[in-house]
């Protein structure tokens, strides 16, 4: 019988689903070698309720890719019966890079496959034009992957707060850097020759946490983000909601209780004014406790006993509970997750949050899970991200 137009304009649709349907379950394979392994393809199987046809097909291809390998060591389950040959990560063929440009400087970092950091560079502004700024990321990626030329590189995150546009790659904009509508991807991707990817650093981090920290299986996370830049992200179901042109989770501006802080936008009280670190380095320097403009001084002055320097910390994290406070009213979340140096360091910042925030509720509130590089692994968890969502586009040519 001869192919209709009909037939031929229809037969794209199945094979495209079929694509689609293999490569969700690379990703819960993979996801699951990370979660458990080292583990076996039937553990694989029970855990995943794929068939375990499809699991050693899977782990086929992922080996393939150089993604998981088989353990030296086979193991019998209970001493007896066919041994099983574990899987685990490969964490010595790949990494991917990470880039998070802050205020005053710019983090590069890479990363294995557990979102684990293996380099790390800070690089402090000479001037914030992007060209500059992006090139410098470059020269850093490609000085930490000249240290070590046993692994290569399969793409490079870049995490930058303000408002992001991942689909675009582009910083729509960015009002402390004075970035407007500055595109990112193909500048940097043009310097590194790799795929790069970019998002919001509250959604990086939002990821990060799922897949490598304490928020790994909460069904809804909701990520604050307290530094130089405030915002948040908010993920449920494993996907994190961006909105149109990922503009989701700029707060700077909602109101905190008790604020009195003056901001640019005419009104008093605003959550970047009050939490940010320029004011929290404003308030210590009226207090005589540092004249510069680095937080850790601050962090530093309360370790040493400080108690004026404390108490501007223990009241900034309370400021940022009342905040998440808020967010809790609407989100509901089933954790959140916090990355603010007050609550990072010090006991009592943590409990003055989570009282503020209201212990009444449900949710459990958590400091960030990466206290010594969450900037770094906020900039390769843009591109972890995309590996653990879609593994086979980890193709040997892309490789």
């Amino acid at each position: 019988m001869p192919r209709t137009a009909a037939s031929t304009l229809v037969s794209p649709v199945p094979r495209a689903a079929e694509r689609d349907r293999r490569r969700t379950s690379a990703s819960v394979v993979l996801r699951s070698v990370l979660e458990h392994g080292p583990v076996a393809r039937s553990t694989i199987a029970r855990l995943t309720g794929l068939s375990p046809a499809s699991v050693t097909e899977h782990c086929a291809r992922l080996a393939g890719l150089g993604l998981i390998r088989e353990e030296a060591s086979p193991r019998r389950s209970n001493g007896v019966g066919r041994p099983h040959v574990p899987l685990d990560l490969d964490g010595e063929r790949f990494v991917v890079g990470g880039v998070h440009v802050a205020v005053p400087y710019t983090t590069v970092a890479l990363l294995d496959l557990r979102g684990r950091v293996v380099a790390e560079r800070r690089l402090a502004h000479e001037r914030t034009d992007p060209g500059r700024v992006l090139a410098r990321a470059a020269e850093g990626l490609a000085a930490l992957l000249a240290r070590d030329p046993g692994r290569r590189p399969l793409g490079v995150g870049v995490a930058v707060g303000g408002w992001v546009d991942r689909e675009a790659g582009t910083v729509v904009e960015h009002e402390l850097l004075g970035w407007r509508e500055v595109p990112v991807r193909e500048p940097l991707g043009a310097l590194t020759g790799l795929p790069v990817h970019v998002d919001g650093h509250a959604r990086a981090l939002v990821n990060g946490e799922r897949l490598f920290g304490r928020a790994r299986g909460s069904r809804s996370v909701l990520h604050l983000f307290v530094g130089n830049v405030v915002d948040a992200a908010f993920a449920t179901n494993d996907e994190v909601h961006h909105g149109p042109r990922s503009q989701a989770g700029t707060i700077a501006h909602l109101p905190v209780p008790g604020g009195t802080g003056p901001c640019d936008c005419g009104r008093t009280g605003c959550l970047q004014v009050e939490l940010s670190e320029r004011t929290l380095c404003r308030r210590a320097r009226a207090a005589g406790v540092i004249d510069g403009v680095n937080p850790m001084h601050v962090v530093a002055a309360a370790a040493a006993g400080d108690a004026v320097a404390r108490r501007l910390l223990v009241e900034r994290a309370r400021m940022t509970g009342r905040a998440a406070g808020l967010l809790l009213d609407v989100l509901n979340p089933e954790t959140i997750v916090v990355t603010e140096v007050g609550v990072i360091h010090f006991e009592d910042c943590l409990h003055a949050l989570r009282e503020a925030a209201g212990n009444r509720r449900t949710a459990a509130v958590l400091p960030t899970s990466f206290p010594d590089s969450v900037l770094a692994v906020a900039g390769g968890s843009v591109a972890l991200d995309v590996l653990y969502r879609d593994p086979l586009c980890a193709s040997p040519e892309a490789i």
